[in-house]
């Protein structure tokens, strides 16, 4: 699952989609953002979705500190008790999820206490809770959107689309 509300603008994201889209028999995309522009999530589509794979990647741009909107409203929406959690909650029970995040912020502004994994301490503590095999995250720092703020190049930024690939393949 892909959540980026602006990823034609993207330069991490909108590469790495590229790179996993050349993998069709291995690989599902699936872009909230494209899928739900006007932000009404089909809460029995998503969780069909979800049921029919066994590795799931949350994928995401991080803004300030957390998910975008629509990934926040994904997890209340579709993470239901009696679905994802709870006696009978099981849909979720032993599968692998992973993290996949870029930060438009160079490595330097995430420094303890407030480094990346006190950042994504949510998204583990969410992962846990469904009772999901967390698999890790794969990261990249420095690719902001405004190009006076771009600490990376774009040679860096192919090598992490075919780090993302093989990230990926160990699931």
């Amino acid at each position: 699952m892909v959540a980026h509300p602006d990823i034609e603008h993207s330069l991490v994201n909108k590469r790495w989609i590229e790179e996993v889209k050349k993998f069709p028999e291995k690989f599902t995309v699936h872009e909230l953002y494209q899928s739900y522009p006007d932000g009404k999530i089909n809460v029995e589509k998503e969780q069909a979705l979800v049921e029919a794979h066994g590795s799931l990647i949350w994928q995401f741009p991080v803004y300030w500190f957390n998910c975008p909107p629509l990934m926040k409203q994904w997890f209340d929406d579709v993470l239901t008790y009696g679905w994802a959690y709870g006696s009978r909650g099981t849909q979720l029970k032993d599968r692998k999820i992973g993290l996949a995040v870029s930060m438009g912020s160079s490595e330097q502004d995430y420094r303890a206490p407030y480094d990346l994994t006190a950042v994504l301490r949510p998204f583990e503590m969410t992962i846990h809770y469904v009772k999901v095999n967390y698999q890790g995250v794969f990261s990249l720092f420095g690719a902001n959107t405004d190009a006076s703020l771009v600490t990376i190049t774009p040679q860096e930024i192919n090598q992490s689309a075919a780090d993302y690939i093989e990230f990926l393949n160990k699931f």
